[in-house]
């Protein structure tokens, strides 16, 4: 195996052409890196036909024969599909979290020896990303003896592992003083409250304590925003039927006695005068006359 004895990032694989060594035949391009994470070790590349298109297929780091501008295998069969990779992690945007919780950033790449595949740096940003470039964002790196755990996401480093991380680029936000690493703008953001030396109270001496004083618009924002009481609900109680057997009787009509004729008594003559017609006063005169006439 023919490799260089210097270091190479994960970055220096990616693209880069597989061609066998008898017949010269180009096999795909390396898009992936795959690496044992409890033995911090690369242990196969990934292999398709073009970066992002074509079947996934594997070559064991100890089947390369040589690693340059091309990587170089001995023969196609050194290409297999047969690689379970469920143990095995591409450690590309996993966390990284110090023991007490603190967040560095994410991991973008990392750096190992060709020749063992042993991983030597891990490097991260505020943005696991790799195709983002470095320019825009700010990248460091940390020693692997730094890690104490790893997860299937996440990788926790030693309390501290912060102020042993060594910057390798100054991003664009960071040079415009828009960005700081997320361990700094933490520290930034707390601030210890000073309260003003005429506050103060000495030694053995407690502070009366009022309660605040509330306005009128602050009872009808609790009014406002106070729960309304929900009303009880009626609730609904299903009674059983009860089944009543009811016997249809016949009915005994009732015939009733046919009414009595009345009796209507008739007049013996017939009124001369109309009984609707209003009596006319008599006069004086002739009511003498009528007297004498009478008299006679």
């Amino acid at each position: 195996m023919t490799i260089s004895a210097q270091l190479l990032q994960r970055a220096d694989l990616i693209g880069t052409q597989v061609i066998t060594r008898d017949t010269g035949r180009k096999l795909g391009v390396i898009n992936q890196v795959w690496v044992d994470i409890d033995q911090r070790q690369v242990v196969a590349l990934g292999v398709r036909n073009t970066l992002f298109t074509g079947e996934q297929r594997y070559i064991l780091l100890d089947s390369i024969r040589q690693i340059g501008d091309v990587i170089l295998v001995e023969h196609d069969d050194d290409v297999t599909e047969a690689l379970n990779t469920y143990n095995y992690s591409t450690l590309i945007d996993s966390e990284i979290v110090t023991e007490t919780g603190e967040v560095l950033g994410r991991v973008r790449g990392f750096k190992f020896d060709p020749e063992t595949g042993d991983i030597t740096d891990l490097i991260l940003a505020s943005i696991g990303l790799p195709w983002i470039p470095a320019q825009l964002i700010s990248t460091y790196e940390l020693p692997i003896e730094e890690i104490v755990s790893t997860g299937p996401d996440r990788i926790i480093v030693f309390e501290g592992a912060e102020t042993r991380l060594r910057q390798l680029t100054v991003g664009l936000l960071e040079r415009l003083g828009l960005g700081a690493p997320p361990w700094e703008s933490d520290e930034d953001e707390y601030y210890q409250p000073i309260t003003p030396s005429s506050n103060q109270l000495p030694s053995g001496t407690r502070s009366p304590v009022y309660p605040p004083q509330r306005s009128r618009s602050d009872y009808e924002a609790d009014w406002e925003t106070a729960p309304r009481r929900r009303r009880r609900q009626p609730e609904y109680v299903e009674y059983e039927e009860e089944e009543y057997e009811y016997e249809e009787r016949p009915r005994s009509r009732q015939v009733k006695p046919p009414a009595q004729a009345m009796p209507i008594e008739l007049p013996e003559s017939e009124p001369t005068a109309d009984p609707w017609e209003e009596p006319q006063p008599i006069r004086l005169e002739q009511r003498q006359k009528q007297e004498e006439y009478d008299h006679e």
